[in-house]
């Protein structure tokens, strides 16, 4: 009976009309039952949630008649579905796989001329993993480093561009991230990491005027989403290095990995435990799982960040080893944190990093929620003092520069969008007691210290999908009007330019903080975000903050968020294995 219900609904999809036209000329004049037009539902649905490809048997498939092709007999043929090695996909994502694996092979197959190392060299990083890095991308075109929060990645990527800076003259090194906060962050990491002792007696001024930029802007990609450099006309650089590369989908790594020139090196930086991409494919997940890239990757596991005793860190390992078998709550309760009301901190008195947790009672009524959202006002209170302070003489700006530091100490996140723990509704309660604390009346969208978030990429503005901008009253020519300065950018835009669309940003979804860091993170879950959770969702929003966790949680769902781990399905690593081996056997 409920696979019969199940089957109404999907018959029903609002997927189903654009089924329907596949299966009328010009593209077939076959028949079609109700079992194959489900079949390419399911297909349609999984690209939904991420995955490139479903499960499938030969007896399923002959259903699609000509609608589909045999990847491994068919090459040159197009049709809307492919099916090879069990699996059924979209042409698109087929053929995605198989571009991102041809150019995996071809960039780690090249043969480059090694760095030499010296005993010098090796000695400026004392962690044998970071050691082995630079061994690795001193003598390979292809280099995965991975590692938690605090293994310190771009610390090691500082050391490691630092010797080829100096062993190859005159080297041309890009530095890029998938969005422009996680662009802004590399470049804070990376002239914090260049300031090591270790690096005094190297020559570090090109280096420091190194600019992280995202990777639609290092690949040139306009209003007409085509790259400007990619196979026939590759970035003019010798490294190439992406951060956060877990949030590389298929058709970004595409065009990335054809824009590697031969000859160059590719870095790609990342933790494979943090959320996949939020479109199809999990392609820094699917490059660990091949033999023979496992000369090209390091994973980075001595954590520095967290002093002995520190909660996020044991937090972070306590996600990653938690077994949906036992009574995690209770062990959760045990290990980390013991269930308490929340309770402002002082970021400036705390010496060892902490994690606080109060639970959701099962059913919540608005007008009960306003404690919460209280008690969530509790991490804005120094953004708060600083707006006040602003109304003073202090010069323009230093209270701009003071203003950016005390809202990127703390963000809230949540999964989902909708409902009284939602994105939307969280960003109007917060809003509205920042404006009943600074007596400040909306002009329209408008008022002082409204952080904004970008929703899609402007290029007429410059500004990119992700991007955050704080609201100021600027002066200019006498007048006094809203403009938005985005940091990441170094920019300024009239608030009336920016788009109806923008967000308010007091509030994150987790997925869109990934590539930020914070000093401190209140993570919401009520029980609507059920069927979003997973250990990856949860670990990526802990592991965005360097001192304190604040964790507002319904049981159930935390609970789910500890059990469950995302898997998605994709073909990318068999093709990578395939097409290493063809290479292997040419050469």
């Amino acid at each position: 009976m409920e696979n019969e219900q199940n089957h109404v609904s999907q018959l029903a999809s609002p997927l189903m009309p654009w089924i329907e036209h596949l299966c009328q000329p010009p593209f077939s004049s076959a028949h079609f039952s109700d079992e194959a037009k489900l079949l390419m539902h399911a297909v349609l649905e999984a690209m939904q949630n991420g995955n490139s490809c479903i499960d499938a048997t030969e007896d399923q498939v002959t259903l699609l008649h000509n609608l589909v092709r045999r990847g491994e007999t068919d090459q040159q043929a197009i049709a809307p579905f492919i099916f090879q090695d069990q699996q059924l996909y979209l042409y698109r994502y087929w053929k995605l796989e198989q571009v991102v694996a041809a150019h995996v092979a071809r960039i780690k197959s090249q043969q480059l001329k090694a760095v030499p190392l010296s005993e010098r060299h090796l000695s400026l990083l004392s962690d044998p993993q970071q050691q082995k890095a630079l061994e690795m991308v001193a003598s390979k075109g292809f280099s995965i480093i991975t590692g938690g929060p605090g293994t310190g990645k771009t610390y090691t990527l500082a050391h490691i561009i630092t010797v080829l800076n100096e062993s190859l003259p005159e080297i041309r090194i890009a530095m890029a991230a998938p969005t422009g906060k996680a662009a802004q962050r590399m470049k804070e990491a990376l002239q914090n990491a260049l300031s090591s002792p270790a690096l005094a007696q190297f020559d570090l001024e090109t280096l420091k005027q190194l600019q992280p930029v995202t990777l639609h802007r290092l690949l040139g990609l306009g209003t007409t989403a085509q790259p400007r450099f990619h196979a026939r006309q590759p970035l003019p650089y010798d490294v190439i290095v992406v951060d956060e590369a877990s949030m590389l989908d298929l058709s970004l790594s595409q065009m990335l990995l054809a824009a590697v020139p031969d000859g160059a090196r590719l870095i790609l930086l990342g933790d494979a435990n943090q959320l996949a991409s939020v479109d199809v494919g999990t392609v820094l997940a699917d490059l660990q799982l091949v033999p023979a890239l496992a000369d090209n990757r390091v994973n980075l596991i001595t954590t520095r960040r967290f002093a002995e005793g520190a909660r996020i860190g044991a937090l972070a390992h306590f996600i990653q080893d938690a077994d949906p078998e036992h009574d995690l709550l209770t062990e959760f309760e045990q290990q980390i944190v013991v269930p308490s009301e929340l309770h402002a901190i002082d970021l400036q008195q705390i010496e060892i990093d902490h994690v606080q947790l109060q639970y959701l009672p099962e059913n919540i009524l608005l007008n009960d929620a306003q404690a919460y959202y209280d008690q969530l006002m509790y991490g804005y209170q120094g953004y708060l003092q600083a707006l006040k302070a602003g109304k003073g003489d202090q010069d323009f700006n230093a209270f701009v520069q003071q203003i950016i530091q005390h809202f990127d100490d703390y963000r809230i996140l949540t999964a989902i969008r909708h409902g009284t723990f939602g994105l939307t509704k969280l960003n109007q309660q917060i809003e509205q007691l920042l404006l009943t604390a600074t007596g400040q009346v909306k002009q329209g969208d408008w008022y002082i210290g409204r952080p904004v978030m970008m929703t899609y990429n402007d290029y007429q503005l410059g500004l990119s999908n992700g991007d955050i901008g704080i609201c100021f009253l600027r002066e200019h020519l006498g007048q006094r009007r809203f403009e938005v300065y985005f940091p990441s950018l170094e920019k300024w835009v009239l608030a009336t330019r920016l788009p109806k669309s923008i967000e308010t940003a007091f509030a994150l979804t987790i997925h869109k903080s990934q590539g930020s860091e914070f000093r401190h993170t209140a993570v919401v879950l009520d029980h609507k975000a059920s069927n979003l959770l997973s250990k990856e969702l949860i670990y990526t929003a802990i592991t965005r903050a360097k001192k304190v966790v604040t964790l507002l949680v319904d049981r159930e769902a935390f609970k789910q968020s500890l059990s469950l781990r995302t898997t998605r399905r994709s073909g990318l690593s068999q093709k990578i294995i395939e097409q290493c081996c063809n290479l292997s056997g040419e050469n």
